[in-house]
């Protein structure tokens, strides 16, 4: 830590961070457009000026020089300087709020408007605009430009997910600096000079890289926005939950959009820890699958329709002594694995878990494509490594030591199951339709992670919370009364509550397990680091992920 004078009083820092951080740590904001904590400094827009000064001492001596009061004088830099480009150190003295700093961002925010359009009335950015809130507090509140404006494209369409109003550009750079340092594609750059400076992508490519929307993330005014999201609605009318993308088992924090109960879009919520403030494309596409057209919406018994009562009725009555066998998943929630593991052990069912991958990126898309494998090892559903095929169900049902089967979610055709074979009868419950459901003889929806609360286990064996971010279907059961009803209804003298509160008191009471001593409404918004090693001689696929290095970032710079 070090001592630093901030508009004239002395606070403590950490040592090595710039003064547009040192100043936010103490709750003064110092403006800034171009610079982003995980992108290397530009110093491109500065709004951030502030004025600096440090301790003066005598050349010769080094003895500190002092005024008729016996304090050390300060030498004060005629000039402001960039509060994101400059970094602390002892002694140092800072103003945000003089004369000089007032009149800086004031003629800053000036030249930023001579050529941008008052359009703000119809601006998808309106409503998050960090030009219109600065301009706001830091600017005259008046123009003296009184030229013709430039006129720069629009509707520009830089990729398939992204369009460009160009006349809005700030040139910030963030774009470039994001395609460049984060994802390295470099694709985005600026041709022509001065105010006819133009934002574009490079002759012969596009801006289609799978985090190509963190670039309108980051954009602060309304220059670059989502295609899909555009104009179709004013994000004050949005509520926005954090939940946790499901997409793999790299687990980025999110924040998710909706209103009147319907999802409009998807953002990345920062965790340095898990994502830094980013998110896959592909990731933010998932809320569509809450509306998708195979959505399973209404429970059946023997392809008839049924309520919700009269399916979970039907199946314990199908699975009653029976040798049954529990196909998990690893989209469940902790709290469902375990419930589901507590079944397994209550009527003595054979476990099977099957494994999705894909492609690993080395960013944010794991190789591993479910949210919490690991959950279903710290639970004890499984202690193996899980494949894409169900070999061991195959041979089960091959040697007919199965009766009846329980899956979750899984569609069994493409895990080497032949559904043909498969003359047992089948409890289905999922979020959605696929051709297992089909061939069950019961039924039962569930709801998606965007319509419950849980938390999940990600690839570095950090668990996180995710709240319901919108009501489920009309109808439908929580995921953990289904699974637990089914405890009550198949297990004697067992009464198993669905509340998570409960199920934590009975998840972390093991001194043996990571989760020991965790209560679920205590899991910070960050999350809470678990202890892995006892996996560790497990073959994960996943790569070593990103982290934003502001060493790494200075060298590619």
């Amino acid at each position: 830590m070090v001592t630093i004078n901030l508009d004239g009083n002395e606070v403590e820092v950490p040592a090595g961070i710039n003064l547009v951080e040192a100043a936010g740590i103490h709750g003064t904001e110092v403006p800034h457009y171009c610079y982003h904590p995980q992108l290397s400094v530009a110093g491109n827009c500065r709004m951030c000026l502030v004025e600096m000064g440090t301790p003066m001492r005598d050349r010769g001596t080094g003895e500190a020089i002092l005024d008729e009061n016996g304090v050390q004088k300060i030498g004060w830099i005629p000039k402001p300087i960039i509060g994101c480009g400059t970094n602390v150190s002892p002694g140092m003295h800072i103003k945000t709020k003089s004369p000089m700093v007032t009149d800086s961002r004031e003629g800053i925010m000036e030249f930023l408007l001579v050529n941008h359009p008052l359009d703000c009335p119809i601006c998808d950015q309106a409503g998050e605009c960090r030009l219109q809130e600065f301009a706001t507090d830091y600017g005259r509140g008046y123009s003296r430009y009184v030229e013709r404006k430039n006129v720069k494209p629009k509707r520009t369409k830089l990729g398939p997910r992204v369009t460009l109003d160009d006349e809005r550009c700030i040139l910030c750079s963030r774009c470039i600096r994001f395609c460049q340092e984060v994802v390295d594609d470099d694709v985005l750059g600026f041709v022509d000079r001065g105010s006819f400076s133009t934002l574009t992508c490079f002759p012969g490519k596009e801006l289609s890289n799978n985090y190509s929307l963190n670039t309108v993330d980051l954009c602060p005014v309304g220059a670059l926005t989502s295609t899909d999201f555009r104009f179709k609605m004013r994000v004050w009318f949005l509520k926005e939950s954090p939940s946790i993308c499901t997409e793999s088992s790299a687990g980025s924090n999110i924040l998710v959009s909706s209103r009147e109960g319907e999802i409009h879009r998807i953002t990345p919520r920062r965790n340095d820890s898990v994502n830094d403030s980013w998110m896959t494309d592909s990731g933010r596409e998932l809320y569509k699958q809450v509306k998708s057209d195979n959505r399973l919406l209404s429970a059946s018994v023997s392809a008839e329709s049924a309520n919700l009562t009269e399916a979970i009725s039907s199946a314990i009555d199908l699975l009653k002594e029976k040798n049954v066998g529990i196909v998990g998943s690893c989209h469940s929630s902790v709290e469902e694995q375990y419930l589901l593991n507590k079944l397994s052990k209550n009527i003595k069912a054979k476990k099977f878990l099957r494994g999705h991958f894909g492609d690993d990126d080395g960013i944010l898309l794991s190789a591993d494509r479910s949210p919490n494998l690991r959950g279903n090892l710290v639970t004890g559903f499984t202690n193996k490594y899980p494949s894409e095929e169900l070999s061991e169900l195959s041979q089960a049902l091959n040697k007919k030591q199965i009766d009846a089967l329980i899956v979750m979610g899984e569609e069994l055709s493409e895990s080497g199951i032949d559904l043909e074979d498969l003359n047992i009868p089948v409890i289905y419950l999922g979020t959605h339709q696929n051709k297992t459901s089909e061939l069950s003889k019961v039924v039962i929806p569930m709801l998606t992670s965007f319509e419950k609360s849980g938390s999940f286990i990600n690839r570095n064996f950090r668990l996180q919370s995710f709240k319901q971010s919108v009501p489920g279907p009309a109808g439908l059961l929580p995921d953990l009364h289904i699974i637990a009803s089914l405890i009550n209804g198949l297990s004697e003298d067992t009464e198993q509550s669905s509340d998570l509160a409960s199920i934590w008191k009975q998840l972390s009471k093991s001194p043996t397990n990571p989760l020991h001593g965790i209560i679920y409404s205590k899991i910070p918004e960050d999350g809470i680091q678990l202890n892995g090693t006892k996996w560790d001689s497990l073959s994960f696929v996943e790569k070593k992920a990103l982290h934003f290095s502001p060493l790494k970032q200075t060298q590619k710079a």
